[in-house]
């Protein structure tokens, strides 16, 4: 029981972030029509259950979305709260990688790791269109990753990086919160 009770605060966390609200008519619509929001649906049910024939289940259903909507999530990633996923396609994620609550995700972004572990990413972190981030590097809170940067090295607090490889381009101070591409935050005192 409590697993479905964090999986339906996990799912409502990232309707939120969608429609700004977690009415039942809001995750009726971005189901339907948003294919990042649905594929996270089956992602944080699969995810949080432990019942090996359930899990098996859910394993499958999200292997049929990973071929319709182009999103490779595998339910050992770390996610957490609000995690927002703008356009499906080509989206690539390790197993060994994390996520902090309110990150948002890209098409065509990658986060992969060919010597274990992948990324740690804080929370509040935009990572833009068709942006990798390899290895095992550290994304610190409020960071932003700029389309179709290279990240190979740490990325600190505040941080906007962009190019191949990404540089530092802006510095925010650490007090200032998540970026403006961040929408709708779920509130971590939920």
């Amino acid at each position: 029981m409590i697993v479905m009770k964090r999986s339906i605060d996990l799912i409502k966390s990232d309707l939120y972030r969608h429609a700004g609200n977690t009415r039942f008519s809001a995750f009726l619509r971005h189901y339907v029509l948003t294919a990042g929001f649905n594929y996270m649906v089956w992602h944080r049910l699969g995810s949080q259950t432990s019942f090996k024939p359930l899990r098996a289940a859910f394993f499958f259903i999200l292997q049929r979305k990973q071929l319709r909507f182009g999103i490779q999530i595998p339910l050992r990633t770390k996610i957490g709260f609000g995690f927002y996923i703008g356009h499906s396609g080509n989206i690539v994620v390790s197993s060994t990688a994390s996520f902090g609550s309110n990150c948002n995700i890209s098409q065509g972004v990658t986060v992969g790791s060919n010597l274990g572990k992948a990324a740690t990413i804080g929370s509040g972190v935009y990572i833009g269109p068709n942006a990798c981030i390899i290895e095992a590097v550290s994304i610190a809170d409020n960071a932003t990753i700029g389309a179709g940067s290279i990240v190979t090295k740490d990325v600190l607090e505040g941080a906007t990086v962009a190019g191949v490889p990404a540089k530092t381009i802006q510095s925010r101070s650490n007090d200032s919160g998540p970026g403006r591409f961040i929408q709708n935050p779920w509130p971590t005192n939920k």
